[in-house]
């Protein structure tokens, strides 16, 4: 308990103490967005490139890298949850570090390792690139769509029972990934809603379990002021019912603002692990059970050659 405070605090102070030195990014950050080569193009559809677990269809500006801190706790009720867990505060249900960045205004890469939730990997190592090819135009174009590819590595140790999935026989088991089409639009300035087909392949499963999965997602940010939202994020799966009987679908909410050069996002929700890989195939978690939990992101960004 005493680890997760001090996490928490540390991330909570960085955020805080760098407040001062990022008013004159915010405003040379704002200018530019006021002003943009095409002022027909529209922008913040959704205002971070994540929304709750999953992608959004936004993307760094150039030159912009981000570091993020992401974690989420556990049970919040339930069998698991309670006072006698302070409600998932006592619990660690997956933690998250990232580095991504933006190569344009409409690619951008990112790196990070998280710790898994165990169901079934450890260690995780993950990697993405993200396109935004078309964007949504006043008059024009009605959407804005962007692809995202990723790549997860697991490299905690392998289990000597040969019959479990974490057993890795051959190296190449230890990758799995996801493919992504992300389509948005921004009504007015205040709803968006996006459309996220996914698709997810991992190497080596259960005998039970099928190597790939095509999972349908959705997703709305309805805007309370200029920089505070809620969101609200669903990956609907679509496997054999035998397969998905112990498995349900990740559901999330969130409350999303910014401030000095941050971002920051508190929410709710089902699954307990980051990434396609784990949200979309793994989710065991059941809301009517009270089997969901707080979450959180704080994302912090430097502009170079601005």
């Amino acid at each position: 308990m005493i680890q997760k405070i001090l996490f928490i605090g540390f991330a909570l102070f960085i955020s805080t103490s760098l407040q001062a030195q990022d008013q004159s990014l915010e405003s040379d950050s704002e200018e530019s967005e006021e002003t943009p080569v095409d002022t027909n193009l529209v922008e913040q559809t959704f205002q971070s490139t994540r929304i709750v677990s999953g992608h959004s269809v936004e993307c760094l500006r150039k030159g912009v890298l981000e570091f993020r801190v992401e974690h989420r706790f556990g049970d919040l009720a339930g069998s698991n949850g309670g006072v006698h867990n302070w409600f998932g505060f006592d619990n660690s249900s997956d933690i998250r570090l990232a580095f991504e960045y933006g190569i344009t205004n409409n690619i951008m890469v990112g790196v990070g390792r998280s710790k898994g939730n165990g169901t079934p990997y450890r260690s995780l190592l993950d990697g993405f690139v993200k396109y935004r090819f078309l964007q949504q135009k006043r008059g024009g174009m009605p959407v804005s769509i962007a692809a995202v590819g990723s790549m997860f590595y697991t490299y905690m140790k392998a289990l000597p029972d040969e019959y479990a999935v974490a057993h890795f026989p051959k190296q190449v088991y230890r990758f799995s990934y996801s493919a992504q089409l992300n389509i948005a639009r921004k009504f007015g300035n205040l709803v968006s809603l996006a459309v996220m087909p996914t698709l997810v392949h991992r190497n080596y499963v259960a005998a039970d379990d099928q190597n790939t999965t095509f999972a349908l997602g959705g997703a709305m940010r309805w805007s309370l002021t200029q920089r505070l939202g809620i969101m609200v994020e669903y990956y609907q799966v679509f496997q054999d019912k035998g397969i998905r009987k112990n498995n349900f679908n990740s559901l999330g909410f969130a409350v999303e603002w910014l401030t000095f050069g941050h971002n920051f996002t508190i929410y709710l929700t089902n699954s307990r692990g980051f990434g396609e890989t784990q949200f979309v195939t793994n989710t065991y978690e059941n809301w009517l059970k009270g089997q969901f939990r707080i979450g959180f992101c704080i994302g912090r960004k430097f502009e170079f050659g601005q």
